[in-house]
């Protein structure tokens, strides 16, 4: 494959002016085809030999070939497929991830127009996973599926998620949400959580040792919190899910590269309509 990878890429220049050897799509296309693998495989072939897909050539400013490489051999499951899940495996997918486990038992529906990437006049009543597998695939081609179009509970969620190096909750429920963080758990693998309510968002990053979201939520769910919640009372603009999505993204970026800082046993809340950015700290006491 390595003499096929070098005689269809080419020698250009990034967007700097430095020189870089690309392998465009539809040759990479060529060579899976006639090597009966996947895309996702010639570009990993590719990127360890130093051929960056010409796709990517913008992200090598910023992230090395080493770095590109990793997040394509990574895999991230998306739990909930809604406002924040249809954005954020959308921004994982052009980022480059290699894999991406998609989990939401909900359909699309009319009230979802007003701020869920995935819904449009021609996908309602279409499930919002399948669809978001559809989305992905137009979107990167190199991104492996798979696709679960059920309810994930403390059960059902080890086998599910399994082989996941990150899972982000995109969820709109406490409950659930506290369901999700077991099993992540169970996993021993993080857990990038994002809330959204009315113009305002709230994301934290929580390891498997971390206490998480009882410093949120509590240990349980107030009565009647799960239909009297902020999501639920204020609703939901687009801007307010686009922004926590990509700060979502950019924390699971961060933990696959082992580089920045992590919004870890610290959250940050966002108001768009004030424009402020606060960053709340948990004392050492309250994480233990």
């Amino acid at each position: 494959m390595e003499q096929a990878l070098f005689s269809r890429s080419f020698q250009t220049a990034d967007q700097a002016g430095r020189s870089v050897r690309c392998l465009k799509e539809e040759q990479a296309l060529e060579i899976a085809r006639l090597y009966r693998c996947t895309l996702r495989h010639v570009y990993r072939k590719a990127l360890k030999n130093n051929i960056i897909p010409y796709r990517y050539i913008r992200n090598r400013t910023i992230m090395s070939v080493k770095e590109q490489l990793r997040i394509l051999e990574s895999a991230v499951a998306v739990v909930g497929a809604g406002a924040l899940g249809g954005l954020t495996m959308e921004i994982l997918a052009r980022t480059g991830i290699g894999k991406l486990i998609l989990v939401d038992d909900d359909i699309l529906e009319e009230t979802n127009l007003n701020r869920q990437v995935l819904s449009a006049k021609d996908t309602l009543g279409r499930s919002k996973a399948e669809t978001g597998a559809s989305r992905v695939r137009a979107v990167n081609p190199a991104v492996d599926m798979a696709v679960h179009q059920e309810k994930l509970n403390e059960d059902s969620g080890k086998k599910l998620l399994s082989g996941a190096a990150v899972i982000v909750d995109a969820l709109d429920t406490i409950g659930d949400r506290l369901a999700l963080e077991k099993t992540a758990r169970a996993l021993n693998v993080p857990l990038v959580h994002g809330a959204v309510a009315g113009f305002e968002g709230h994301v934290m990053t929580i390891f498997p040792e971390d206490r998480g979201l009882v410093l949120l939520y509590g240990e349980t769910p107030l009565p009647g919190s799960e239909n009297q919640n902020a999501e639920a009372v204020l609703g939901v603009p687009a801007a307010t899910p686009a922004l926590i999505a990509a700060l979502q993204t950019m924390e699971v970026v961060k933990i696959i590269l082992q580089r920045g800082n992590l919004f870890r046993n610290r959250m940050l809340h966002a108001d768009l309509e004030t424009g402020r950015f606060s960053e709340f700290s948990f004392p050492e006491r309250a994480r233990k």
